[in-house]
């Protein structure tokens, strides 16, 4: 097993890099600018369940693959960021309907759309596949034994730390929110934000990364 040293080690690591705003983190804050704190913690989880079967690829010796093939990475890179262009624009659309915007269509419907949503966005994040196919299996010790177990338990760790510091951001945007929830004209404002940071996010992810 690994030692409470290693593991101390790799979750501060992980924090250093979560704490950053990446793709997960601006599609959270942009989401809970554009529909709130329910929606943003839904898409936190999704998120996390996205970022868990990462790890899974990862320690079944998927992720090094995507990582040393440069067409597959920009294939993952583009499907995230284009579905990330998708989501803002459909935002941005709905920006001038309050209502829907708290409602998301309905409870049930909206809070299964909205963890999909967090899903796909956390298992295309090009910066946590990377993260977890190059820096990860470093922290294994691989004179134990085990090491797909030893990956498998790093990666828990990682998305334990993900899971607390997307929420903060979630929730301490969705409580900047609330102020504009008051008018309807700040909603509006709010809402078509949220949209146009997420297709920004989209943008940015499909024009960066590596390009070998």
């Amino acid at each position: 097993m690994l030692s409470p040293d290693r593991l101390a080690a790799f979750a501060a690591l992980s924090f250093l890099i979560i704490v950053v705003p990446g793709p997960s983190v601006l599609f959270v804050i942009g989401r809970a600018l554009a529909q709130g704190r329910r929606a943003a913690l839904t898409t936190v989880v999704g998120n996390t369940l996205g970022g868990c079967v990462l790890v899974v690829a990862v320690a079944l010796g998927i992720g090094s693959v995507v990582a040393r093939s440069a067409a597959v990475f920009t294939v993952l890179k583009l499907a995230g960021a284009a579905y990330l262009v998708f989501l803002g624009v459909r935002a941005w659309r709905e920006r001038r309907s309050p209502a829907a915007v708290f409602t998301g269509g309905g409870a049930g419907h909206g809070g299964l759309r909205t963890l999909w949503e967090g899903f796909a966005v956390g298992v295309s994040n090009p910066k946590t596949l990377v993260f977890f196919a190059a820096v990860l299996p470093q922290f294994a010790d691989r004179a134990q034994g085990g090491v797909a177990a030893q990956m498998l338990l790093l990666g828990l760790v990682f998305n334990a730390v993900a899971l607390a510091c997307d929420s903060g951001w979630g929730l301490l945007a969705a409580t900047a929110r609330g102020w504009f929830a008051t008018s309807p004209r700040r909603m509006s404002l709010v809402g078509g934000a949220g949209g146009l940071a997420m297709i920004g996010l989209g943008v940015t992810v499909a024009v960066t990364g590596r390009k070998d």
